[in-house]
């Protein structure tokens, strides 16, 4: 593994690790581009605050060139409003995402995800009933 791809590796862990583990918004500035950052604060500050204690795992970390792929976990409570939806108090454990990351002179110009919001919103019994 080159030195690049491990330096791009380490930004999606800090990513990980200090700002959605962590809750240090403020190192979004550093780690998304200019661009990125307002939309990523725009998703993560609220999502922080329906579930304080979240907790996201790191499966696996592959780097190639300029892009990451990141499968991980995703375990929280619901204590606060998420997407109009009032606390539950319920956990969600487990919930798999995959993360794509286009890094480039050290900040992530581009993501995409895809989680399982399905089991999500199963597990905190958000899903309509008839």
């Amino acid at each position: 593994m080159s030195e690049h791809t491990d330096a791009n590796k380490a930004i999606v862990q800090r990513l990980i690790d200090d700002v959605l583990n962590g809750g240090n918004l403020d190192l979004i500035d550093q780690l998304y581009t200019p661009e990125l950052a307002s939309g990523a604060r725009a998703w993560i500050a609220p999502f922080r605050a329906s579930f304080p204690d979240v907790h996201m795992a790191t499966v696996e970390l592959i780097a190639e060139d300029d892009t990451v792929i990141g499968r991980f976990t995703c375990t929280a409570t619901h204590t606060g409003t998420w997407q109009g939806h009032p606390p539950t108090g319920r956990r969600f454990t487990n919930i798999a995402e995959v993360n794509l990351y286009r890094i480039h002179n050290g900040r992530i110009t581009d993501t995409w995800t895809l989680e399982d919001n399905l089991e999500r919103l199963t597990q905190l019994g958000l899903l309509p009933t008839d």
